[in-house]
């Protein structure tokens, strides 16, 4: 992208990583941990909302060994929570609505993984709940996490979601201007 995701701006002024924090909380996603890299300032990407703050960035030192790597950077203050939610910056058009509703299946049916899907394709944010965490936090920084979540992903639940949001990925300038003029073109 040529800048952090994180930082780029939506139609309104919000940023990635601002959007994304204040649909997690409004979902009932509280707090936040934003990982960044070592070669970011983490306060890059300022959040504000109302009350007690909502974000917590974390440094990962080696972000070149891989995306698990983040994760587990991210994971590593919450080690012994029962369940988290984690998305991807560059999946910028979360809603609460959905992080509402994937916290209630998962409260209803305890899975160890709850994904958004859409015509079968499956999107962000996730739910990852123990033992997902616990072997997401010792699996090699430099494997895809995406195997440990197929294998659990056979007792977990997809919920079927109407939004797009959790399906569109912005990794070049191309999606994001095209992100940008979907977002404001009068309806």
């Amino acid at each position: 992208m040529g800048e952090p995701k994180a930082t780029l701006t939506l139609p309104g002024g919000d940023t990635f990583i601002g959007r994304i924090t204040k649909e997690l909380v409004a979902g009932g996603a509280a707090p936040v941990i934003a990982v960044v890299s070592g070669r970011e300032e983490p306060h890059a990407a300022p959040v504000t909302i109302a009350g007690p703050p909502t974000v917590q960035y974390v440094i990962n030192p080696e972000p070149d060994r891989g995306q698990t790597s983040s994760l587990q950077c991210g994971l590593a203050p919450v080690r012994e929570a029962k369940a988290v939610l984690v998305t991807l910056v560059d999946v910028p058009l979360v809603t609460a609505g959905v992080v509402r509703a994937l916290i209630q299946a998962w409260k209803r049916s305890g899975a160890c993984v709850v994904r958004p899907t859409q015509a079968g394709r499956h999107g962000h944010p996730i739910l990852i709940a123990q033992p997902v965490i616990r072997e997401l936090l010792a699996a090699d920084p430099s494997a895809p996490a995406r195997s440990i979540i197929r294998r659990h992903a056979a007792g977990g639940v997809e919920l079927e979601v109407a939004e797009d949001g959790p399906f569109l990925d912005v990794d070049t300038p191309e999606e994001y201007q095209r992100l940008i003029a979907s977002l404001t073109v009068d309806r």
